[in-house]
C-alpha cells in the first residue's frame, strides 16, 4: 500500500492498493467464428455508443442541433459512473476566482435537478478564500488550496432519471442493454457499429459514430492510434467499486475527524491494519448516507476481464468489512448498512486517442485559448490558469466517421488526470455531439467541420469558450 500525497498534478489523495501478481491465463487454443449475415436494427445519423456522462451529452447535443440520434447503452441507465458508478462526487466545475466554467450540458443538468438532489456551497460561496468557509467545505469535497468550488454530490438515481428525460426530450432513439461490440469500417471510415443484446447480434448504421465508451473500445478495434502509458502508482490509474453505507450520521463523523485529530489517525491506522484494503469515508448528497470512492487499486487493466473480475471480488469483501469496523469504531457510524455497491466499477484509464490535438501539460502554464478551442477546464491548482480544450482532441489522426470523448480523448498522461474527469466529460461529449451534427448537416468528415461553426453551435448550447488570440487580433485589425 501506498499514500499519494496531494499536489499540483493530483486532485486527490488517497491510499493506494498494489496489485500482487498472479499467474497468467494459459493459451487453450482458438475456435473459429463462421461469417454470418447481420440484422441492422437501426440506421441514423449520429450513434452515441457509450451513455455514460460525455455520452449522454453527446447524445443530447447531436439532437439539439438538429440530428437523428441514436445512443447505445449497456446498462439500464445513463449517467455511467456519476450514477451507476456512485461517483457522485462532481469534481471542480468552477475555476479557482469562482467562476462557472463547466456549463452547457452541465448547467442544464444542475438547473433541473431538485434542490434535494444535489449538496454543496452556495453559489455566493464560489470562489471564497474565507479560511472558515474553505474549512467547512474542505470536509465537505468542495474546497480545495484555500479555496470554495462548486463541486456538489448529488443523488445518483435522480441524475439517471434526468439524464434519460433530456435524450427523450429530444427524440433520441434509447437503446438499453445493448453493448456496441465492433465498429463497422468501410476504405477507413466507420459507419456503424456492431452491438450484442438478449436479442444476439445487430447493427446500427450511422454516418458519424461517436466513441463515448471510456475505454476507447470503438476507435481501438477500428485501427485508430492510441496510448495507453500509465503510472500504476497514480491515484488517476487505479481500479475499485465504490459503495454507499446508510444509516449513518456523517455530521458526527465530520465533528469527530476535526475535533479528535490523534483519535482519527488511530482509527485510520487501526483500519489499515487490520482491513488492509481500506478507504475513508466522504460525504453525499444526505447527511445519512457515506460514499466510499475505493479502496483503489492499482497494477489491474481495465481491457482484461479476470482483472475486472479479481477488482471486484476483493471490493465486495472490502464493503463488508468495512462495515464492521466502522460500525465498531467510527463515530457516525453504529447503526450503519449496506445501502448499494456500485453496479458499474470504477474505471480511471484504459485508453487515450492519439487526436489530430491533444490537451497537454506543456500547455497548463500558458491558459491561452487554442484556435479551435471547444471546452474550458478549470486548472490543477491556482498557480495555473484555465486549460483549453481543442477540438483536435477528440478527432482521430486518421481514421474518419468517428470522433471521440470522455475519458479517452487525446491528451497525455497528466492531463488525464482531470479530463477524465465527470465535468470534463459532459465538455467533451457537448462538444462531439455537436461536431457530429454538424458533420452530418454539412455532409463532410467530423475533421473538416468548421470549427467557427462548431464555436457558435456550443456557444448557443451555453458552453463557455474564449476568443482566441488570433480571433482578438482579427477583430482589433
Amino acid at each position: 500500500m501506498k499514500t499519494v500525497e496531494r499536489t499540483d498534478e493530483r486532485i486527490l489523495s488517497s491510499d493506494i492498493f498494489e496489485r500482487e501478481r498472479g499467474s497468467s491465463r494459459p493459451d487453450l487454443g482458438r475456435w473459429f467464428e463462421p461469417g454470418r449475415d447481420i440484422p441492422v436494427y437501426h440506421r441514423c445519423d449520429v450513434l452515441v455508443v457509450g451513455g455514460g456522462p460525455s455520452g449522454t451529452a453527446a447524445a443530447a447535443a447531436a439532437a439539439k442541433q438538429g440530428a437523428d440520434v441514436a445512443l447505445l447503452e449497456r446498462y439500464n441507465h445513463l449517467g455511467g459512473l456519476s450514477t451507476g458508478g456512485l461517483v457522485i462526487w462532481i469534481d471542480r466545475m468552477t475555476d479557482w476566482s469562482g467562476e462557472l466554467v463547466i456549463r452547457g450540458f452541465a448547467e442544464e443538468l444542475f438547473d433541473r435537478l431538485p434542490a434535494d438532489a444535489v449538496a454543496g456551497p452556495s453559489r455566493a460561496e464560489w470562489g471564497s478564500r474565507d479560511a472558515a468557509r474553505a474549512g467547512y467545505w474542505s470536509h465537505r469535497t468542495a474546497a480545495y488550496h484555500g479555496v470554495v468550488t462548486w463541486s456538489p454530490t448529488i443523488d445518483p438515481e435522480r441524475l439517471k432519471l434526468l439524464s434519460q428525460d433530456i435524450v427523450l426530450e429530444r427524440k433520441v432513439k434509447l437503446i438499453y442493454h445493448s453493448w456496441g461490440s465492433w465498429p463497422i469500417v468501410e476504405n477507413g471510415q466507420v459507419r456503424g457499429v456492431v452491438f450484442e443484446s438478449k436479442e444476439g447480434r445487430m447493427a446500427v448504421m450511422a454516418r458519424v459514430v461517436v466513441d463515448a465508451t471510456g475505454d476507447g473500445d470503438m476507435f481501438a478495434r477500428a485501427g485508430a492510434a492510441y496510448d495507453n502509458d500509465i503510472e500504476e502508482a497514480d491515484v488517476h490509474h487505479c481500479m475499485n467499486t465504490s459503495w454507499l453505507f446508510g444509516g449513518v450520521d456523517m455530521k458526527r463523523w465530520i465533528d469527530f475527524k476535526t475535533g479528535e485529530p490523534e483519535k482519527h489517525a488511530a482509527f485510520m491506522q487501526g483500519g489499515r491494519e487490520q482491513l488492509g484494503l481500506f478507504e475513508r469515508p466522504f460525504v453525499s448528497w444526505r447527511n445519512d448516507v457515506a460514499l466510499f470512492m475505493g479502496p483503489r487499486q492499482s497494477g489491474y487493466s481495465a481491457l482484461n476481464v479476470d482483472d475486472l473480475t479479481e477488482v471486484e471480488v476483493k471490493s465486495h469483501r472490502a464493503m463488508a468489512a468495512h462495515l464492521e469496523y466502522f460500525r465498531r469504531h467510527a463515530p457516525g457510524f453504529e447503526n450503519a448498512y449496506m445501502m448499494l455497491s456500485a453496479p458499474q466499477i470504477g474505471v480511471r484509464h484504459a485508453r487515450r486517442l492519439r487526436g489530430v490535438g491533444a490537451v497537454l501539460r506543456t500547455q497548463w502554464p500558458d491558459g491561452i485559448a487554442l484556435p479551435d478551442e471547444v471546452g474550458v477546464s478549470p486548472a490543477v491548482s491556482p498557480k495555473f490558469p484555465n486549460i483549453s480544450i481543442p477540438y483536435g482532441a477528440l478527432v482521430p489522426e486518421r481514421l474518419d466517421g468517428l470522433l471521440a470523448c470522455g475519458r479517452h480523448i487525446s491528451c497525455d498522461k497528466n492531463s488525464h488526470g482531470f479530463m477524465r474527469e465527470i465535468p470534463q466529460c459532459w465538455i467533451t461529449g457537448q462538444a462531439a455531439g455537436a461536431a457530429a451534427a454538424l458533420a452530418v448537416a454539412r455532409n463532410v468528415e467530423p475533421r473538416a467541420v468548421d470549427v467557427r461553426e462548431l464555436q457558435a453551435a456550443l456557444l448557443a448550447q451555453g458552453v463557455f469558450l474564449r476568443p482566441s488570440e488570433e480571433a482578438v487580433q482579427a477583430r482589433a485589425a
